[in-house]
């Protein structure tokens, strides 16, 4: 069993940046993968990024591309998702999600754990 709690979220200007925080924690010995995946209303869950355990080779949404960061603090246990040049389009409820799988982390059906959501608004 993973728990996770994402905090972070806001209302920011487009142009701006935010930084969400999601802590995990689990009584497992089994590493497991990390991502993000945000919601707008009356949309479909979508992929946002993904961190491996051994935090190599981060995978992006291609909408994201060269705006979003996702890293991660083991020592914390805590993933962040740095989010710059935010724009209207962005805005929805971003979760922390993760899995102890290793293949297919853009799907959402691969992951069995989820946080709450943390809710984004970028203005215009």
């Amino acid at each position: 069993q993973v728990q996770l709690e994402e905090s972070g979220g806001g209302l920011v200007q487009a142009g701006g940046s935010l930084r969400l925080s999601c802590v995990h924690s689990g009584r497992t010995f089994r590493p497991y993968n990390m991502a993000w995946f945000r919601q707008a209303p009356g949309k479909e869950r979508e992929f946002v990024a993904a961190l491996t355990w051994s935090v190599s080779n981060p995978v992006y949404a291609d909408s994201v591309k060269g705006r979003f960061t996702i890293s991660s603090d083991n020592a914390k246990n805590t993933v962040y998702l740095q989010m710059n040049s935010l724009r209207p389009e962005d805005t929805a409820a971003y979760y922390c999600a993760a899995t102890y799988g290793s293949t297919l982390l853009g799907r959402r059906d691969t992951y069995g754990f989820w946080g709450q959501g943390a809710q984004v608004t970028v203005s215009s």
